[in-house]
């Protein structure tokens, strides 16, 4: 496959280039197996519709047609497919050094890039952030009836945001 450079100015980088090397949604690391592709998230309501209100243009235009956005630049939780905040701040992320420069949006940006075929040397970090997810899997795989979605709402909602289907289970 040919790279192609990314070029992003949006409301959170300025002059920011990447390089695509992979085909999009294809030859992910062997750990990371996401259940839920961008499109999907952004179309079931994730971080409250407000990560990509502005809906960047290094995205396809249809990751968009049926998102779940922000209309005010504020976060919503009843955008959320589980009508729940399940999200701390961006402060809160930055606080934590879980934000790096080449994503300033956090987890999902990378997700949506990596999605798209953007590799870098994030990529082992923000892999073993989604593998630590799975706690929450198991806590609502034993304590919850299969399909109640009223069980573990707010575990269920982060999940979302981190690209497992918690409606499965």
């Amino acid at each position: 496959m040919k790279t192609k450079k990314v070029l992003v100015n949006d409301r959170m980088q300025k002059n920011y280039i990447y390089e695509i090397t992979e085909p999009m949604g294809k030859n992910f690391d062997p750990e990371f197996r996401p259940d839920l592709n961008p499109k999907e998230m952004l179309e079931l309501g994730v971080f409250g519709g407000l990560y990509f209100s502005d809906k960047p243009k290094e995205f396809p235009k249809n990751w968009f047609s049926k998102a779940k956005l922000s209309k005010d630049g504020k976060r919503h939780k009843e955008l959320n497919y589980f009508g729940i905040d399940a999200s701390q701040s961006l402060t809160v992320w930055k606080e934590n050094r879980w934000i790096k420069r080449q994503d300033p949006r956090g987890w999902m940006q990378w997700y949506f890039r990596y999605y798209l075929g953007r590799r870098t040397m994030d990529d082992a970090r923000q892999i073993k952030r989604w593998k630590a997810m799975t706690r929450h899997v198991a806590q609502i795989t034993h304590k919850c009836r299969k399909g109640d979605f009223f069980c573990n709402t707010r575990q269920r909602q982060a999940l979302l945001h981190w690209a497992y289907n918690s409606r499965k289970f």
